[in-house]
């Protein structure tokens, strides 16, 4: 970095016209936010956008190369636009506060979160589990709390349903075969007295 020249000020001698580092292009006059200088998430987001474009055919491989290279060279966030404003995830977006009217592509945003699991539907697969090691006794609570949880998810939207149906059929297993057993201990019972 010893051949990097420091920035003359404004009237010196040594400072180009039109603003830009001594022996490079000057800076295109920008304003605002297509003005502000573009990071190197920034140039990043951009070769995103054309590697997704050349991979579904809207940029053959010349162009790809152009766009690329002018990706990587490019200072600032209108120049980023320019580079993209063509495809279909339009211009890369800048700080929110600055330009509220720019998209921001779905590409960049954050992935939604999903629901929460249900509280209940967890408690039913829970008892329902444990209806093995104690021998079905909490089998008729895994039906309850597996009824209320399946209620719930249906007004809440949260997730859960599958845990709250395995607890369910658990539950029911268990509830089943003490209804089962009972039986056949009363016609035990009925034929022996």
């Amino acid at each position: 970095m010893g051949d990097v020249q420091p920035w003359p000020p404004a009237g010196q001698p040594g400072r180009p016209q039109g603003g830009g580092w001594p022996g490079r292009q000057p800076v295109p006059q920008e304003s605002g936010y297509a003005a502000m200088r573009a990071a190197h998430t920034d140039r990043d987001r951009t070769v995103d956008v054309l590697k997704a474009a050349f991979a579904e055919g809207r940029l053959d491989a010349a162009e790809y190369s152009a766009r690329f290279d002018a990706a990587n060279q490019a200072q600032t966030y209108g120049q980023l636009a320019q580079i993209v404003a063509d495809l279909p995830t339009g211009p890369m977006p800048g700080p929110a506060a600055s330009a509220p009217s720019v998209p921001i592509p779905p590409t960049f945003l954050a992935p939604p979160q999903p629901p929460r699991n249900n509280g209940m539907a967890i408690a039913s697969l829970v008892l329902g589990l444990l209806c093995v090691p104690t021998g079905g006794i909490l089998g008729l609570p895994a039906v309850i709390t597996g009824h209320v949880a399946r209620r719930q998810i249906r007004e809440t939207r949260e997730a859960g349903d599958g845990m709250a149906t395995a607890g369910l059929v658990m539950g029911y297993l268990s509830v089943a075969g003490w209804a089962a057993m009972l039986l056949l201990a009363m016609l035990i019972i009925g034929t022996h007295g």
